[in-house]
């Protein structure tokens, strides 16, 4: 492996130590490729995930970082269709910057609060 994404696993392994998601308040995960966006609300009690989202199912032609703040919508709207209002937040080692930021605030914006 790299030296960037052993980095990012360092982050990844000490964020993990302090967050855990229940299933009133699962952890809102992100994972990002090079080419896609991913979101799941996790219950890390039951080891179940709750609800996801991607940037797979979106066919517009748009940027990464609007791709993220899409995808930051329908995971917030799947958060409501479960019955989820709040959420911890778990951004996987990223930087909070670009897509991640984006994909948080978009959330945000429809209603999940964290």
């Amino acid at each position: 492996m790299n030296a960037k994404i052993e980095r990012r696993l360092k982050i990844k392994r000490h964020i993990r130590s302090k967050i855990s998601g229940t299933a009133q308040k699962p952890r809102l995960t992100v994972f990002r490729s090079n080419c896609q966006i991913y979101a799941q609300l996790i219950d890390d009690v039951n080891g179940k995930t709750l609800a996801s989202a991607s940037s797979l199912k979106i066919k517009d032609k748009m940027t990464k970082t609007e791709q993220a703040a899409k995808v930051g919508a329908l995971v917030a709207q799947a958060a409501k269709e479960a019955g989820i209002t709040e959420v911890v937040f778990d951004r996987n080692g990223y930087l909070y910057h670009g897509r991640v930021k984006q994909l948080a605030d978009a959330a945000r914006e429809a209603g999940l609060k964290f």
